[in-house]
């Protein structure tokens, strides 16, 4: 695997080589293609170096960001069918959020035991420091509404695990940021439409139980699938009976759905019940994937392992899908929301770090928040902005804000690992590793 990483290293040198040709000559037809074989050579490729090793999921989405961009029409419509279809993208959003799931633990939320002042004052800087200071952004920068209601949106959207990852990597308090990031994604299906409402109320609409909704169909669910998985691998076997039975009643009931149940339902139910109905369903798919892959890693038990990079895989989908259909806008204000995105990632940083010692949390403690604050869960953002069919300019800042917080993320906490706390307890090391990163 390495010889054929180090052939990827070589191919993408030599298509260096013809991207400086064909950009000196002027000739697409040369450079387009060189420079998306440069950016999957380098993708491949920079696992043959250890120290880059890291980035390799970043150089993933701007692989994508780069075919996106200059083959728009590739990945938009395959034949006719439209890629950027709200049922594929919630699916796609939930592989990926399911992905994150069987990286948690019922354990993690066992940490509010020791840690529930800490995890308070992370859940207030998550959900203030960053909306905020995405509205102010737009109003620094003057987007066009839907793409500066982007911007908030990332910024009101909870952390994911890559925050856990750059935590164990800065060797600072790893429990209390996995328990933050746990409690953060329960809460964002309040907080989240919340802020949008808020602070984006006037640039597009923000129906707020529509958005409650969506986030509880994108996040609550697929995690709430993976969070089953991991309770039976400890279950008794009553336990498991009762599960199994459960299982099967939902499988029932999704099976009755197609076959006139959902339509008499729809003719006898007003439409906010039929709302909920809608959302129980969700959660009986939820309670049978996550009992029905259970099943399957007791036959393939390296499915766990697997299921982190079909997650990035997912999320380079939407990036590279995004990309496509907001490419026009991109190359109007692409340069700004990078700029964006490397002032708002940074605020996250500075005012998490020192808004938590402001509130009496220990330094180690402290990095863990500039970490979670700082890093937005971008296929939240991705999976809501298609849900409004909005994702050529509400997801846009999704897909520039992603990549700039994986190399961020990984500078400053390889420069805290450096530059340990004095006295501060090593992470167990049987927490995250980086290669399991998914934001």
């Amino acid at each position: 695997m390495i010889l054929f990483r180090k052939i990827c290293l070589g191919l993408a040198a030599a298509a260096l080589l013809l991207l400086v040709v064909g950009l000196f000559m002027a000739q697409p037809a040369l450079w387009q293609p060189a420079a998306v074989a440069l950016s999957v050579g380098l993708s491949v490729g920079l696992g043959a170096i250890p120290a880059l090793q890291g980035y390799q999921y970043t150089a993933w989405i701007i692989t994508a960001v780069v075919a996106g961009m200059l083959y728009p029409a590739a990945f938009l419509h395959w034949g006719d069918f439209d890629l950027r279809n709200p049922w594929l993208i919630l699916l796609v959003v939930q592989l990926v959020m399911f992905g994150m799931g069987i990286q948690m633990s019922l354990r993690d939320f066992a940490g509010l035991a020791t840690t529930g002042r800490g995890v308070l004052v992370g859940l207030l800087c998550q959900f203030s420091i960053m909306p905020v200071v995405g509205f102010l952004l737009t109003k620094v920068f003057q987007f066009e509404p839907e793409i500066a209601a982007g911007v908030v949106l990332i910024g009101a959207c909870s952390s994911g695990l890559a925050s856990n990852v750059m935590v164990y990597l800065a060797r600072a308090n790893l429990v209390l940021s996995v328990t933050v990031t746990a409690m953060a994604t329960l809460a964002a299906p309040l907080m989240t439409p919340l802020m949008m409402k808020l602070l984006a109320g006037t640039l597009v609409e923000v129906r707020l139980l529509d958005m409650m909704m969506q986030i509880v169909k994108i996040v609550l669910v697929p995690i709430g699938a993976a969070l089953l998985h991991d309770y039976l691998k400890t279950a008794s076997r009553q336990g498991e009976r009762r599960v199994l039975i459960i299982t099967a009643a939902c499988l029932v009931w999704l099976i009755l759905l197609p076959m006139g149940t959902w339509a008499w339902l729809q003719a006898h139910l007003p439409a906010a019940v039929l709302q909920s109905v809608e959302i129980l369903g969700f959660f009986a798919g939820a309670v049978a994937v996550g009992g029905g892959y259970h099943y399957l890693t007791q036959r393939l038990p390296q499915l766990d392992r697997w299921m982190p990079y079909l997650s990035m895989f997912g999320i380079v989908y939407f990036t590279t899908v995004t990309t496509a259909a907001g490419r026009e806008n991109l190359l109007q204000v692409g340069f700004i929301l990078f700029l964006a995105a490397v002032l708002h990632n940074a605020a996250g940083y500075v005012l998490g770090y020192w808004l938590s010692r402001a509130l009496g949390l220990d330094r180690n403690s402290a990095r863990s928040m500039a970490l979670e604050v700082g890093l937005q869960n971008g296929g939240m953002a991705s999976g809501l902005a298609g849900a409004m069919g909005k994702l050529g300019t509400v997801g846009l800042a999704a897909a520039v804000f992603s990549p700039w917080m994986n190399i961020s993320g990984s500078i400053l906490a390889n420069y805290w690992r450096r530059h340990p706390v004095k006295g501060a307890p090593l992470p167990d090391e049987k927490k995250p590793q980086p290669a399991k990163a998914v934001s």
